[in-house]
C-alpha cells in the first residue's frame, strides 16, 4: 500500500509515496495524531534534486526494519523544503543552534507533539554507525527512549530554544537612523579581500557561483573581478560545456567538478547577470554563455503551460554525474578525426580523466581562434550534446514554483532586451500570464503548482521577486496589465508581510499558519534576500509611480535592517543595491510615442551598463495608464522624459538629445 504521500504533487513526495515508512503530509492530520498518542514527531526535509536525500531514503526509508521502527515509535512527515520554505528556515535555524552545526539536507528533526518544538536534530545519518555518526537505526531508538525518560529536560530546553529564536529576531533599532553609504564601501573591501585571484570566485571550495557578490561588483565598477570569476565559471565544469546552463555549485575551488544538479533559481539569475555583463564589457563570450542558458532554459525546463520546472536530479541511474561525465573513446568514436582533433586539446581530452579517475567532465581548457577550428568545435559541441540526449536522463521535478518563476522572468527579460531576443521576451510573457491566471486567486498568490493543482500560500520572496520581474519586462514591452499586477503584489506586500513596529517584512504573511516562529530575514541565502528585492520593488515603483507610501516602506525596511546591514554588508548585498538606489535615486525613462518608434528610441537609450536606469517605451494609445505615466504624453512624434528621483525633465524631441542627456554613445540599431 502507498502511504498518505500519494496524494500530494510534490515530486519529492510522491517518490516517498511506496516506502514502508507510514508518512505523513505536514498537516493537521499528523500533528493531532502526534498530540493524541504522545508520540515525538519525526520531521525529514529534502528535494528532489538532493543527493544525500536520495542516499538516506535508499539506506534507510526503504528498509522494512528501520520503517517498523519509525512507525511504532513516531509520527513521521516527509517535507519538500522547495514547497515549504517556511519549514525549512524554521527547522534549518533549530538544528544549527541545538548542534552547534552547520545544516543542509535531508534535514532530520525530531519534534514534541505538544508545540512542535525541536529538541533532537541533524542532517543525514547513515544505515550502518560511520564517521562519528551513529547508525540512522541506533538514533531513532535513544531518541525515542529520550522523549520517554525525560520529559523535564525536553521542555526545559524548548523554553531556551523559544527564548534563543526570539533573540535571533532582528531588534528595533535604537533611535533615529540615518542611511549612509558606509556599508556600500566595507562591502566592497570584503569582496575585495575574499576574491581568488587565481580561479575568480569567492572563498573557497565549495564553490557558489553566488550572483549577488559578481552583481555588486559591476554595480561597484570592479569589472577585472567580476569579468575573471564570470570567466572561469564559463570555461570550467560548473557550466554545462555541451547543453548550457549552471550547476549548483562547484566541489572544487577551480570550478571543474560540480554537483550535479541543476536549479532554476541558479540559471535565471546568472542569464541576467551574463547579459549584463555583456552589455557592461563587451565581451562575445558573455553573451554566448547567456544566450546558450536562455537556450537550455526554453529547451528543457520551459513546461507546456508556459512555467519553468524546478530543478534536474544531480543523479542519473543511481550516480551522480553520470549523465554528464564521458569516456574518451566515447567522444572519440563519435567525431570525425577532424572534429576531435580541434575537440580534444580544447576540452582538456589530451590530459589525465578529471572526474574519478576515469572519466571525463568537460571543461575548456584553450581556446583555438581559428574560424574554422571553433566551427569544428561547435558541430562537434552538437553532435555530442545529441548522443548525450539518447542517455538515461536525470529526474525532473517539474513543480512550479512562483518565486523561482520570477527569477527566470527577470533574467529571460534583461536577456531579451540586451541580447535583442523577442523569443526570450515571449517566453517571459508566457510565464507572467501563467502565473496571473494559475496562481494569483483573489489578490493573493500561491506558491506552487503541478499537474493541474495550485496551491500553499505564498511567501514573501514570491510576491516581491514576481513584482521585480514585472518591471523588468514592462521593459522590455508595455502591457498595461502588468503593471497593475505588479502594483497589486506590492500592496499585498505592505498589507500582509509588513513589520507593523519595526519595519521590514516577515517571510510569511500575517494570515499564514501559525508556526513555532515567524521569519524575518535581511541577509542573502542561496537566493536574493526578500526583503532586499522587496525594497527595490518599492523603490522603483514608488518612483516611477510617485507613489510616496512604497518609498516610505522601503526606507522603513532598509532602516529596519541598518545594524545587520552595518555589520555584515557583504551579506546583504541585495539590501546594499536598494540602499544604492535611495541614496543615489534612479533614473526613470518614459518614451511615449508609436510603438514601434518608441521601441526603438528606448533600444537607443538603453545603450550602456546603467543598473540604477529604467527605461520604459510606453506606446501613445496605451490604456488604463497610473496619473504618473498617463501626465507624460506623447507630442506629434516620439518624446523622451528623463527623470531622477522626483524630478523630471522636459520632454525631449530629438533622439540625439535624449542620449547625450543620459551620456549613452551613439550606435546603429
Amino acid at each position: 500500500m502507498r502511504n498518505r504521500l500519494a496524494a500530494e504533487t510534490s515530486p519529492y513526495l510522491l517518490s516517498h509515496a511506496d516506502n514502508p515508512v507510514d508518512w505523513y503530509p505536514w498537516g493537521e492530520e499528523a500533528l493531532t495524531l502526534a498530540r493524541r498518542e504522545d508520540k515525538p514527531i519525526l520531521l525529514s526535509v529534502g528535494y528532489s534534486a538532493c543527493h544525500w536525500c536520495h542516499v538516506m531514503a535508499h539506506e534507510s526509508f526503504e528498509d522494512p526494519a528501520t520503517a517498523e521502527l519509525m512507525n511504532r515509535r513516531f509520527v513521521n512527515i516527509k517535507v519538500d523544503r522547495e514547497e515549504r520554505p517556511d519549514l525549512d528556515k524554521i527547522y534549518q535555524l533549530a538544528q544549527q543552534l541545538i548542534t552547534q552545526r552547520g545544516g543542509g539536507w535531508p534535514l532530520t528533526m525530531f519534534l514534541s507533539p505538544a508545540d512542535r518544538q525541536p529538541f533532537f536534530g541533524g542532517t543525514y545519518f547513515p544505515a550502518v554507525a560511520s564517521h562519528g555518526l551513529p547508525s540512522f537505526k541506533d538514533l531513532l531508538q535513544r531518541v525515542a527512549d529520550f522523549y520517554r525518560d525525560h520529559p523535564l529536560e525536553i521542555r526545559a530546553q524548548n523554553v531556551r530554544l523559544a527564548e534563543a529564536f526570539a533573540d535571533i529576531m532582528p531588534q528595533h533599532p535604537q533611535g533615529e537612523v540615518t542611511l549612509d553609504s558606509v556599508p556600500l564601501e566595507l562591502a566592497r573591501q570584503a569582496l575585495e579581500s575574499s576574491f581568488d585571484p587565481q580561479f575568480g570566485g569567492f572563498g573557497a571550495a565549495p564553490k557558489f557561483p553566488h550572483p549577488e557578490n559578481i552583481e555588486r561588483c559591476l554595480r561597484d565598477g570592479a569589472l577585472d573581478m567580476a569579468a575573471f570569476t564570470l570567466r572561469r565559471m564559463a570555461e570550467g565544469g560548473i557550466y554545462d560545456q555541451l547543453g548550457g546552463g549552471f550547476a549548483r555549485y562547484s566541489v572544487d575551488a577551480s570550478w571543474t567538478i560540480p554537483h550535479f544538479e541543476k536549479m532554476l533559481y541558479d540559471n535565471g539569475p546568472l542569464l541576467g547577470l551574463y547579459a549584463s555583463a555583456a552589455q557592461a564589457s563587451g565581451d562575445r563570450l558573455f553573451a554566448r554563455i547567456a544566450g546558450e542558458t536562455a537556450d537550455w532554459l526554453l529547451r528543457e525546463m520551459h513546461s507546456p503551460e508556459g512555467g519553468f520546472y524546478s530543478s534536474l536530479d544531480a543523479d542519473s541511474e543511481g550516480h551522480e554525474g553520470r549523465f554528464y561525465t564521458w569516456s574518451r573513446s566515447e567522444i572519440e568514436a563519435a567525431l570525425t578525426p577532424e572534429q576531435f582533433q580541434a575537440f580534444a586539446p580544447e576540452f582538456g581530452l589530451d590530459g589525465p580523466p578529471n572526474f574519478e579517475g576515469a572519466a571525463w567532465h568537460l571543461t575548456r581548457r584553450a581556446t583555438n581562434a581559428l574560424p574554422e577550428t571553433a566551427a569544428l568545435i561547435q558541430s562537434a559541441r552538437a553532435k555530442l550534446l545529441a548522443r548525450r540526449n539518447l542517455r538515461i536522463w536525470p529526474a525532473r521535478d517539474e513543480k512550479i514554483l512562483t518565486a523561482w518563476n520570477a527569477l527566470t522572468i527577470k533574467g529571460l527579460a534583461i536577456a531579451a532586451r540586451l541580447l535583442r531576443r523577442t523569443d526570450l521576451a515571449d517566453a517571459a510573457t508566457r510565464a507572467v500570464d501563467f502565473l496571473h491566471h494559475t496562481l494569483w486567486r483573489g489578490g493573493r498568490l500561491l506558491a506552487s503548482y503541478k499537474d493541474g493543482r495550485a496551491h500553499l500560500q505564498a511567501y514573501l520572496d514570491d510576491y516581491a521577486f514576481l513584482g521585480e520581474a514585472l518591471l523588468e519586462l514592462l521593459q522590455v514591452r508595455w502591457r498595461s496589465r502588468d503593471l497593475d499586477f505588479a502594483c497589486a503584489l506590492a500592496d499585498s506586500l505592505l498589507d500582509g508581510f509588513e513589520d507593523p513596529a519595526a519595519g521590514g517584512f516577515f517571510f510569511t504573511a500575517a494570515d499564514h499558519e501559525s508556526l513555532i516562529h515567524r521569519s524575518k530575514t535581511f541577509n542573502d541565502e542561496s537566493m536574493p534576500s526578500g526583503n532586499g528585492v522587496a525594497v527595490a520593488l518599492l523603490t522603483r515603483l514608488g518612483y516611477l509611480l510617485g507613489e510616496a507610501r512604497y518609498l516610505k516602506a522601503a526606507e522603513r525596511a532598509l532602516k529596519a535592517a541598518w545594524d545587520p546591514i552595518q555589520r555584515y554588508p557583504q551579506a546583504h548585498l541585495t539590501l546594499l543595491a536598494g540602499l544604492e538606489d535611495y541614496l543615489k535615486p534612479l533614473q526613470i525613462v518614459i518614451v511615449r510615442g508609436d510603438a514601434a518608434d518608441a521601441g526603438r528610441w528606448a533600444a537607443s537609450l538603453g545603450g550602456g551598463f546603467a543598473p540604477s536606469r529604467m527605461i520604459f517605451a510606453v506606446p501613445a494609445d496605451a490604456q488604463d495608464l497610473p496619473p504618473a505615466i498617463e501626465a507624460k504624453r506623447a507630442g506629434a512624434g516620439t518624446v523622451a522624459y528623463l527623470c531622477t528621483g522626483t524630478s523630471c525633465s522636459a520632454p525631449c524631441t530629438r533622439l540625439h538629445e535624449a542620449m547625450q542627456a543620459l551620456g549613452v554613445e551613439t550606435r546603429p540599431i
